[in-house]
């Protein structure tokens, strides 16, 4: 599996930049000056606002002692300058800080996350999503309600459907379950359709019960997402969703403090191969 995102190989890009060049010990003065340009040039490039020159690439490779990395740069940078991201079409639609996100998660490889008050939206139905949407912003138009479910099912058929399917790992409070969103009858074809999605080899879902008591999770809801070997020392990311914006942790040490949290969540969570019988009987009561 390959990333395809442009936002994404942007974003290693730079991350990667940045990474070489502190590992040499060296200041964007000495990377500027390799490439005749500016510290705030370089300093876009290693934000992922801008990506560099195939000349600049290729001495600020040489600089960081990689030259025979070029041609493998050059093809990520190619392919970041001319490809599209798949949610083009919804641009209206989507937050800017959103963006990353949805290039981040058609470009994982493993797709894990702790779901604390709603059924996720990967796995939500038409019907569902739109009770949600409409209850989370009441005043929002019916036309942006409807545009939010388009980009919700797409975003569905390009991370479940389309190429090589991530491993998809989420726990899944009790209470998300039990809420009813909608309706009886919404939230009955809702959980039908968990179960359904939980046949598929890729994707495992935990219930995290009542009974469980005290856990890990109380913080709210994340997702951890990891990438392909050809992204190589990306440690991988985890997102944090609220109201205002998106927050981004990339940094290892964080992203093994939520990767043991999540451990223990799993530990304490119905095992995947009986969630399915336990969102069914919440189904029919």
């Amino acid at each position: 599996m390959v990333a395809n995102s442009p936002t994404v190989l942007k974003r290693w890009i730079a991350f990667e930049l940045r990474k070489l060049r502190e590992t040499c010990g060296l200041s964007r003065e000495d990377a500027a000056a390799a490439i005749q340009g500016s510290t705030q040039n370089v300093g876009h490039m290693e934000l992922g606002r801008s990506l560099p020159g195939p000349l600049e690439l290729e001495r600020l490779l040489q600089l960081y002692g990689v030259p025979d990395r070029v041609p493998f740069w050059r093809e990520l940078r190619l392919r970041a300058k001319k490809g599209k991201d798949w949610w083009i079409g919804f641009s209206e639609s989507v937050p800017e800080y959103f963006n990353l996100f949805l290039g981040l998660e058609s470009s994982a490889i493993q797709i894990e996350s702790w779901d604390a008050h709603v059924i996720p939206g990967l796995f939500q139905t038409p019907d569902y999503a739109r009770a949600i949407i409409r209850g989370g912003e009441p005043e929002r138009p019916m036309d942006e309600v409807d545009r939010q479910v388009e980009l919700r099912m797409a975003r569905q058929h390009e991370v479940l459907d389309e190429g090589i399917q991530p491993l998809v790992w989420r726990v899944v409070a009790e209470p998300a379950l039990r809420w009813q969103v909608g309706g009886a009858e919404t939230m009955r074809a809702q959980l039908n359709h968990l179960v359904e999605l939980s046949e598929r080899p890729n994707i495992d879902i935990q219930v995290l019960p009542f009974s469980a008591g005290a856990h890990t999770g109380g913080e709210g809801t994340f997702d951890l997402l990891s990438f392909p070997p050809e992204l190589e020392n990306d440690p991988g990311v985890v997102y944090i969703d609220t109201r205002v914006k998106g927050y981004y942790y990339e940094d290892q040490e964080q992203i093994v403090r939520y990767r043991n949290a999540l451990a223990r969540l799993r530990v304490q969570a119905v095992k995947p191969a009986d969630s399915p019988a336990f969102i069914h009987r919440i189904a029919k009561e």
